[in-house]
């Protein structure tokens, strides 16, 4: 089984820059950024490319603090799909291009996907990593300086 902990962040939220990062429990790691976005584009952006970076047939634990990535991701997606991609109220889904993503790369991984909530900030090793690492992100395509990325982008931001 690997376990990876996930993790974004908005430097100002809407609209500011965004870090997404993830740091795999064998101490593996990746971030990135963009120059503007919001809190939950950064969470979903950490759980896309975890789950991308981790191919295979092996079980794959992503580990996050955000409740919304986490029910997009893996409870919520299935009666969006349901209902055309719209919410219950017959609204679209928000950040449905990132969602829909990172349904697909669920799909078409033979090894599942689960997820684990973890409560942000409160000393977990991994957690903390990847909030580290997704500030760092985050900063850095602020002050214009080039993001470490070692995952590949996403071909649809938002």
């Amino acid at each position: 089984m690997i376990t990876v902990s996930t993790d974004g962040s908005c430097l100002r939220n809407p609209g500011g820059a965004i870090g997404w990062a993830w740091a795999n429990h064998d101490g593996s790691s990746a971030s990135g950024g963009h120059a503007s976005g919001t809190n939950q584009v950064a969470e979903l952006m950490a759980v896309l490319e975890a789950i991308r970076s981790h191919p295979g047939d092996e079980p794959l634990v992503i580990q996050a603090d955000s409740q919304y990535a986490i029910k997009c991701s893996s409870e919520w997606v299935h009666s969006w799909k349901r209902k055309g991609w719209r919410t219950a109220a017959g609204g679209p889904v928000q950040n449905l291009a990132l969602i829909q993503s990172i349904d697909a790369a669920i799909a078409q991984r033979p090894g599942g996907v689960s997820f684990v909530w973890v409560r942000g900030h409160r000393g977990d090793e991994f957690n903390e990593r990847a909030d580290e690492l997704a500030g760092i992100a985050a900063r850095s395509v602020r002050d214009d300086a080039p993001a470490r990325a070692t995952a590949a982008e996403p071909d649809v931001l938002f």
